[in-house]
């Protein structure tokens, strides 16, 4: 019995940073969650185009998530202070800020990931380069677009003084979130380790936030430097890259949890990706603020000539070989039911769309294109926005309701056939010859979401039993570090007396073809409308 206790006291923590929430969840040593803690926090726009976010409000929601989590999983009857082994780190992606070394304060709000502002950067850049758009995609497997870190970074260089000051002055560090919040956990500006030691905040990034920037190396895994010099970045203010399984350093005293390690960090789409278990041939989408497809090609960079990126999977140690990635990201997905919610009233909570959607058989001829700030995969449209067409008298609330679900899936196929294209025989199918997409993320508790994606794609949805994976892959990746898991357990699934669900596509072929070739009409009808706005 005392062996079997000294098992139970072995617990992994998950920092999950997203883009409109902080958590932290507690996972137990066969990765299943005994508690957790969400905390929601202020999405600043400034403008038409921009979005911000205060990088002390998610320090302060980082801190308080670990407090209450820890708190619920002692009154549970846990003893986390003594089985807290390591803590693993995933974050929203490309968000980028500038703080102060000697201060530890931001010099300006962060500059979030889907945030259009760079448009006129990326077209003087475009401009200057011999490769235009894609000066960048073979050493990086990124083009130019608003959407990565580079091009935030000099728009902060070029416009925010209290940034090029820091900058000359050489007080001035970047980094996107996981920097920001592994440089203030560690000690920041000066804090003190848990034996009464002065300590520096670690400032690193891992290769698969590193990769987001537009500005790593993607064979060597380390910044590209006449990438660097074309734009103007003194190296540095970057972070060192790692790899996303090793132990970081331990938190600093004044923190919940002060002296734990953190040992584990990866981009929120790779972390869901480890999550999952995707093994090379492998894909998944996470259903979030926006929508993300990702398919492991292995060892191998796999060049996309169908509008998708090439980018790291994971990397599960310093010494272990690199997986990569095939890539199609979606701006807006779960973000376009938010805003029904809050700027249009039609529905109350998120959770109201599916009844309200279920209560239509389809959308009544309309189409919704969710291009806010333009559109990602496959199209790289920073001059579309968001169009509603189909409209008649017959259409309600619903309609539009149902159109917003649609809009969601349209776009995951858009990116899964161009996937496709590129990945040619690498894919992994099943007994059948079916390509299974395996899906997590908040929206998926949606079913009627999931068959419609089922539905759309033509072929099999697979929703795992824990649909948060993005930190359960953050935790994996520290328990891998800290010898918790090791990497066969985890590709085998620790835990496998849940069972995932499949959604089947119920649609014929004919029908499946027509709404295609009809949301394919709208998206054509959202390009070059960016110019309406004054």
């Amino acid at each position: 019995m005392a062996m079997e206790k000294k098992e139970e006291d072995v617990f992994i923590g998950s920092i999950d940073q997203g883009t409109t929430s902080t958590r932290f969840i507690i996972y137990d040593r066969h990765a299943k969650p005994i508690a957790s803690h969400q905390v929601e926090f202020t999405q600043i726009y400034p403008q038409a185009g921009w979005v911000e976010h205060d990088p002390m409000e998610i320090l302060a929601t980082v801190r308080i998530c670990i407090e209450k989590a820890v708190d619920k999983a002692t009154a549970a009857g846990y003893n986390v202070d003594k089985g807290l082994k390591a803590i693993g780190l995933t974050n929203q992606r490309e968000t980028t800020l500038v703080w102060s070394r000697s201060s530890g304060l931001p010099l300006y709000n962060a500059v979030v990931w889907m945030d259009a502002r760079t448009s006129s950067i990326c077209r003087r850049i475009e401009q200057e380069l011999p490769g235009g758009r894609t000066h960048f995609v073979e050493t990086t497997g990124l083009p130019i677009s608003t959407y990565f870190s580079a091009v935030k970074l000099l728009w902060l260089l070029e416009c925010v003084d209290a940034v090029k000051t820091a900058v000359k002055t050489g007080d001035a560090l970047f980094g996107t979130i996981d920097s920001w919040l592994i440089w203030n956990l560690t000690g920041g500006c000066e804090g003190e380790d848990r034996h009464g030691n002065k300590v520096h905040g670690v400032h690193v990034t891992d290769c698969s936030n590193a990769a987001r920037t537009l500005l790593l190396d993607l064979k060597s895994l380390d910044w590209h430097l006449p990438t660097l010099e074309i734009f103007g970045i003194p190296p540095e203010i970057l972070p060192r890259v790692i790899s996303n399984a090793e132990v970081i350093g331990e938190i600093a005293n004044g923190w919940p949890v002060s002296g734990v390690t953190i040992a584990g960090c990866l981009g929120d789409q790779h972390a869901a990706m480890l999550g999952q278990a995707c093994r090379k041939g492998e894909a998944k989408s996470t259903y979030g603020t926006g929508a993300f497809i990702l398919l492991n090609t292995g060892e191998e960079i796999v060049p996309s000539t169908h509008g998708l990126l090439s980018t790291i999977a994971f990397k599960l140690g310093p010494n272990v070989p690199t997986n990569y990635a095939l890539e199609g990201s979606i701006a807006i997905a779960g973000a376009a039911v938010q805003w029904l919610r809050d700027s249009l009233g039609v529905i109350e909570t998120a959770s109201d769309i599916e009844d309200l959607a279920n209560s239509v058989e389809n959308t009544g001829g309309v189409y919704f294109v969710p291009a806010f700030n333009g559109l990602f995969a496959p199209w790289w449209r920073d001059d579309a926005r968001g169009v509603l067409i189909g409209i008649t008298r017959f259409t309600t609330k619903a309609h539009i309701a149902r159109a917003v679900l649609e809009s969601m899936c349209f776009q995951v196929k858009d990116v899964l056939d161009s996937m496709h294209k590129d990945a040619g025989e690498g894919e992994a199918k099943n007994e059948k010859g079916e390509f299974l997409l395996r899906v997590d993320g908040g929206a998926t508790v949606n079913d009627l979401l999931m068959q419609i994606q089922a539905d759309l794609l033509g072929s099999p949805v697979l929703r795992p039993a824990d649909i948060e994976t993005t930190a359960l892959g953050a935790a994996y990746a520290a328990g891998l570090a800290v010898g918790v898991w090791t990497q066969e357990e985890i590709f085998s699934g620790i835990d496998s007396t849940e069972k995932p669900i499949t959604f089947y596509p119920l649609l014929d072929e004919e029908h499946r073809k027509k709404r295609f070739d009809s949301w394919c009409k709208a998206v054509s009808r959202a390009f070059d409308l960016a110019d309406l706005s004054f």
